[in-house]
């Protein structure tokens, strides 16, 4: 294990001992690909690395010997078409191995990686590669992504190269025949070929839920910063088997599938599927392969919630994680029941590793982020600047001005105004509202702009959400504000039904009332909207923005209003 490496010490006494005593440590010019991958390649060639596996019966497992030689055939491969240091390439690809191999080549090159997910348009391809310049995509063998690239092409002339894995096709180049034929001998290059702590590693374009997607930019030592992610919040084992459920176009493939976890010695677990997400099929993989460790979204321990476990052999099973969205307290419970794992939130975003988490030597609260992570200067402050007192509600930031924290991003790329409106005077406003408890705990209220202030008083739609979840009748919910004369705005729950119920005013009345008797009367919905579906972005996050849009276009008034 090279964690040892990379941080002040392993083991700790408590939260305090933690918070005040871990330090990641930073060499100079550290790449992830040469210090990380071939390092382990050199020491324990035959260490596991990787386990993928797909929806059609096909598995492969890869120790870090093999992750090394088919990186630097990639390398090799991408030098050979004329791609140099700081070039942008963007990658679809699905769950499919070879983004793994991919990202690591061009962490060794300087070539800046951009994944990308495959539910992008040819709109939303055309405005990513002109937004940054991309001059190569890499794709899936998927013929709807093909077409999208081949299309976005026409209205993108910094996109020189294209190729495609597993298959071929005019205009592309066949990337697995290419690399194969590719050298696995490569050397780390020097002089202004070689990179630095500073330079630009990885681009994301985030979702975003409101806005055009930004361009959000990390350098060569944010792997580093997650390993506060992977071995001190999600736990992972040394020689374990790790599950993060995500696709790669996402930075939660970055939290949970490569960086902190193979520093911390684990290998990763990768299911890769194109249908629909089934619950069963996750746990069978979960009992098959012996997963050790596991992160998932809010949304599938739900889904997991309703399967009957005692059907799987989860004894493997010893820890787990969810983080970008809040888990409800009822899914908490049910699950600490069924599986006897108590669920450790945490809180990031995909500008920084984990910044608040229920960590190793924590009692969780259910619902509750946890506390701020070593090397953040994590705090919650009002419009003013002043830290809030105890139960406050304010924005959460961090605190910058001695040192940019590890895993921190640089900016967002090409746009200096919206980096200082974020950023300035020494703190990083994540837009994201929170309260604190009294024993330091960090509880979500909302994003800012999700905030609603009705008669005076400022209400985060997740605490009326979660509420609703506790009704059987409520599958999935989004809580907005809508204008009102008297009362600034009313509070309206967009709600899909469970099965078996159908919307009606009674059950309006029923859900109001539950609301009135679970939390202050004053939060409760005044209108209630039964939806088939709840707007998303591609990344799954509930879009209120899209949801108070139509109100506001509309001028809603809704079928079912009870006051």
């Amino acid at each position: 294990m090279l964690l040892d490496k990379y941080v002040s010490k392993i083991d700790y006494e408590s939260y305090d001992d933690f918070k005040k005593n871990c330090k990641i440590i930073v060499p100079e010019n550290f790449n992830f690909g040469y210090d990380v991958i071939d390092e382990y390649a050199k020491i324990s060639p035959n260490k596991r690395a990787m386990v993928w596996c797909n929806d059609r019966g096909d598995s492969r497992t890869f120790t870090f010997g093999e992750m090394s030689e088919y990186s630097n055939r990639i390398a090799n491969f991408l030098l050979g078409i004329g791609l140099t240091k700081g070039d942008r390439v963007m990658m679809i690809l699905k769950r499919r191995w070879e983004f793994w191999m991919c990202m690591i080549a061009m962490h060794k090159i300087g070539v800046v990686a951009i994944p990308a997910t495959h539910l992008l348009t040819s709109k939303d391809i055309v405005y990513r590669v002109n937004s940054a310049d991309i001059k190569m995509i890499i794709a899936c063998d998927d013929e709807r992504v093909m077409d999208a690239v081949d299309e976005a092409q026409q209205n993108s002339p910094t996109l020189k190269h294209k190729a495609v894995i597993h298959t071929s096709r005019v205009g592309w180049h066949s990337f697995s025949d290419e690399v194969e034929n590719a050298s696995a001998d490569f050397i780390r290059p020097s002089g202004k070929a070689d990179t630095a702590n500073g330079d630009m590693m990885l681009l994301y374009f985030t979702s975003g839920t409101t806005g055009m997607p930004k361009m959000v930019w990390h350098d060569f030592t944010y792997p580093l910063g997650h390993i506060l992610t992977a071995k001190f919040w999600q736990n992972v084992i040394d020689d374990g088997l790790h599950l993060t459920l995500s696709d790669t176009g996402w930075a939660k493939c970055a939290w949970g599938k490569i960086y902190g976890q193979w520093i911390s010695g684990t290998a990763n677990f990768i299911y890769d599927f194109d249908g629909k997400f089934e619950p069963a099929d996750l746990l069978r993989k979960m009992q098959d392969y012996k997963i050790t460790t596991f992160c998932g979204p809010a949304t599938v321990y739900r889904f997991i919630a309703q399967q009957n476990l005692a059907d799987y052999d989860l004894s493997s099973l010893k820890y787990c994680v969810t983080a970008g969205e809040p888990l409800y307290p009822e899914v908490y419970q049910g699950l600490v029941k069924a599986m006897g794992l108590k669920i450790m939130e945490g809180f990031g975003q995909t500008e920084s590793v984990v910044m608040v988490a229920n960590f190793l030597w924590m009692t969780p609260k259910p619902g509750s982020m946890g506390k701020p992570s070593p090397c953040y200067d994590v705090d919650i402050i009002d419009e003013n600047g002043r830290s809030c007192e105890v139960g406050e509600d304010g924005e959460i930031v961090v605190r910058t001005s001695k040192s940019k924290p590890p895993g921190m991003f640089n900016g967002y790329f090409r746009d200096d105004d919206l980096t200082n409106r974020v950023w300035h005077d020494g703190i990083y406003h994540t837009g994201d509202v929170a309260w604190r408890d009294e024993d330091g705990y960090y509880w979500y209220v909302g994003r800012n702009d999700d905030m609603i202030k009705s008669s005076g008083y400022r209400i985060g739609p997740f605490e009326v959400e979660s509420t609703l979840m506790e009704h059987a009748a409520v599958m999935e919910c989004a809580i907005t504000g809508v204008p009102d004369d008297l009362r600034g705005q009313v509070i309206k729950a967009t709600v899909v039904l469970s099965p078996g119920y159908e919307a009606s005013d009674e059950l309006v009345t029923e859900l109001q009332n539950y609301v009135k008797q679970a939390t202050a009367p004053y939060k409760y919905p005044r209108i209630i909207e039964f939806v088939d579906i709840l707007p998303r972005t591609i990344s799954g996050k509930v879009r209120r923005v899209e949801i108070r849009a139509k109100d506001k276009k509309t001028g809603y008034k809704p079928d079912i209003k009870a006051d």
